[in-house]
């Protein structure tokens, strides 16, 4: 029995083959002919109506206006960038905060050394208040009685300063030890109205330095802050000592704090250290002398170890206070020096009377 194939439709590429010869693409690719079109036998959609909004005439009187003026932007330009004046990627915001007419050109800057903070700034002010309620010279003031008094006290002190430079010790001569025998006898006292005296001196800078390290006083006394001083440039060989130094606002006058405290003082006061800390020191200010508040010689040992390393001890005693045998025990401990000038403290005045060394009634 024979099955006979239903009728089918003509596929797509048979009827694409009636209206195409594709066998000419072949025919023509040697020949350099044209290739016939391609007919597209996709279907075409249906054009899609648009709807146009009427257009509708605003008279002119009814045109809006715009509140706010647009302004046109300008097209930029580019022009070549002069070898003169380089760009900059960053720009500090400070630089641009200063006014143009008052920046720098670039390349005029002032040196590093304008911008360094003036040596001025650095010193302190001595309270002269608490120097007047203590009794004690304050620079400026009238010359009183005291003033007067350390005025012969120090001309004395200076002349054999001289004396001692002469006969080839012209270190020592620049350096003097305050001291006493015994706590209370007033030697801060003496030795701050000694160089508040010396720095009226037109010629000669002074430095005290505080080596009372058990109690030291004389920061506090002239109202100052205490910070590092002589011990630690004694115990750390890295510190400059003349960096510890205070400048002060009265002229010719600089504080050297005792420093942080320590159990073995007088062992760094008697070691090889203390001989170049000291050298620093004068060498430092060719005109400086260096006046040394050390504590009581009968109550600690520092008071005879710096006696070896100065020209002069000014040894204060107090009147009706301090025995005699104690003065010459002290005397005896600080015999490393050979000038010892005694001075006598808290002495009643009368008139008439000798003055030198006394201090018209006021007791430290």
């Amino acid at each position: 029995m024979t099955v006979t194939k239903p009728d089918r439709e003509p596929s797509l590429l048979e009827r694409a083959a009636k209206v195409y010869d594709f066998n000419a693409h072949v025919r023509l690719r040697g020949t350099g002919a044209p290739t016939p079109p391609q007919v597209d036998t996709r279907p075409v959609a249906p054009p899609v109506a648009r709807v146009v909004p009427p257009v509708v005439e605003v008279p002119e009187t009814e045109s809006p206006k715009l509140e706010t003026p647009v302004e046109e932007t300008p097209v930029a330009t580019s022009a070549p960038v002069s070898e003169a004046e380089p760009s900059h990627e960053f720009v500090d915001p400070t630089f641009l905060a200063i006014p143009e007419e008052l920046r720098a050109p670039v390349g005029d800057e002032l040196p590093d050394e304008f911008y360094m903070p003036d040596e001025a700034s650095d010193t302190v002010r001595i309270d002269r208040g608490m120097l007047a309620a203590n009794g004690m010279i304050v620079p400026g003031a009238p010359v009183g009685p005291l003033a007067e008094e350390f005025r012969l006290i120090k001309r004395q002190l200076l002349i054999t300063g001289t004396r001692i430079a002469e006969s080839g010790s012209a270190d020592k001569a620049r350096m003097i030890l305050v001291c006493s025998a015994r706590p209370g006898d007033g030697k801060t006292f003496c030795a701050i109205n000694l160089a508040l005296s010396i720095a009226a001196e037109r010629d000669t800078e002074v430095l005290l330095v505080d080596a009372d390290v058990a109690k030291p006083d004389v920061v506090a006394q002239l109202g100052l802050t205490d910070g590092p001083g002589l011990l630690d440039a004694l115990g750390d060989t890295r510190i400059d000592v003349e960096d510890l130094v205070i400048q002060t606002d009265v002229p010719h006058l600089s504080i050297l704090p005792a420093g942080s405290k320590t159990s073995m003082d007088t062992e760094l006061l008697a070691s090889a250290r203390t001989k170049s800390v000291i050298a620093r020191l004068l060498e430092a200010n060719p005109r400086r002398v260096v006046i040394f508040d050390s504590p009581p010689a009968l109550a600690a040992s520092p008071a005879s170890v710096l006696a070896m390393r100065v020209g002069q001890v000014m040894l204060v005693v107090r009147a009706d206070h301090t025995p005699e045998n104690e003065l010459r025990a002290a005397v005896n401990l600080l015999d490393g020096c050979e000038h010892i000038q005694l001075v006598l403290n808290a002495v009643s005045f009368v008139q008439g009377g000798a003055r030198f060394g006394s201090y018209y009634g006021h007791a430290s």
